[in-house]
């Protein structure tokens, strides 16, 4: 282990962090896994993982310098760039662990990391680690345990970050992929109305009549309201039943009303200094992830947004957001601090 000073007595500053590392570590694991004691052998990441994060979070205590090499998203990078056929997913058996560093050590504590800084926030995510250290004490809990209690504890929805992050081997490389830009316009002019030529089809009506209809139809205890209103027989009321007749071959023109209305000059002004743009993001390496954008504006000043991971909810692979904005933008920059592990930034 580290801390052996040279034969005059002088060490570097490599042997001295790497002795506080493994100090700082070694203390750790009077926690995980000796007072909540999962199991070593089946889920290795659940003991050195777990204590990696804690040990990242103590190193960043002791020194705001410290080159603290697991925790920070950025150094998983080169592990997530790997081939497919190099990958393991964390939640793999230890024995069956080819790259055990990465794999048990620092993808959990990295993960946990941006669980705190990106996802759930300092305060929120503190409170569910040390009420899943509580409640699993002296106790023997596996995976689902810690998944479930800072789900429960924080009251916020993770499956699609456990499901990322711990059953697969994705990286996380979103693309920005288009920027449109626009200035508000004001047309003056009513557009003309619309004309078009149509047909009107067959009567909408069951080609089979089914038992239901039959049936109901058949109760004299069953009344239909459109039978017994006048009010609801409409025209297609009486072309359904052949008491009109329509010739449908033949097209005729119907005329649609512009549906513009001018806008007010009072609501033009609030508007018309305005800068709006429309971002395009894709996911290209298949990890969700935040979107976290940095907006560089035309004066020099910045300004960060970010965007949860549920954006990608109804399409993981494309998405888009709008923004109105009240300085001209000048460039875009995404994960300006390198917090989501993305392998292309």
């Amino acid at each position: 282990n580290y801390g052996r000073t040279d034969a005059d007595g002088t060490y570097s500053e490599s042997t001295k962090n790497g002795m506080l590392g493994v100090i700082i570590h070694e203390v750790g694991h009077n926690f995980f896994p000796m007072i909540v004691n999962s199991d070593e052998r089946q889920w290795t990441w659940m003991d050195e993982g777990l204590n990696s994060f804690v040990e990242y979070l103590t190193e960043e205590l002791w020194d705001n310098t410290f080159p603290s090499k697991k925790g920070p998203a950025y150094t998983i990078v080169d592990y997530m760039k790997l081939p497919k056929d190099e990958l393991e997913p964390i939640m793999t058996n230890s024995e069956n662990i080819t790259r055990f560093g990465p794999n048990a050590y620092s993808k959990p504590a990295t993960g946990l990391n941006i669980l705190r800084e990106t996802i759930m926030g300092r305060e929120l995510f503190d409170y569910a680690f040390k009420e899943y250290s509580r409640r699993w004490a002296f106790k023997h809990p596996q995976p689902a345990d810690l998944f479930r209690t800072m789900e429960d504890a924080s009251g916020e929805d993770l499956d699609w970050f456990w499901r990322g992050w711990f059953y697969g081997t994705e990286p996380c490389d979103i693309a920005l992929d288009s920027v449109k830009f626009a200035k508000a316009d004001f047309p003056t002019s009513v557009p003309e109305a619309r004309a078009r030529m149509v047909k009107i089809d067959k009567p909408a009506v069951n080609a089979f009549q089914d038992i239901s209809k039959i049936t109901n139809r058949e109760d004299k205890k069953i009344s239909f309201y459109t039978d017994k209103t006048p009010a609801a027989q409409d025209f297609y009321y009486k072309y359904d039943r052949g008491q009109v007749s329509v010739d449908t071959a033949t097209a005729v023109r119907v005329e649609t009303a512009s549906s513009f209305e001018p806008v007010p000059t009072a609501e033009q002004a609030k508007y018309e200094n305005k800068f709006f743009y429309e971002l395009v993001f894709s996911n290209k390496g298949g990890l969700v992830m935040p979107i976290i954008v940095e907006f560089t504006y035309a004066d020099g000043t910045k300004e960060i947004d970010r965007i949860p991971a549920q954006i990608w909810r109804h399409n993981e692979l494309k998405t888009s957001k709008f923004y109105v904005k009240d300085k001209e933008v000048q460039s875009i920059l995404i994960d300006p601090l390198r917090e989501t592990a993305d392998i292309d930034t």
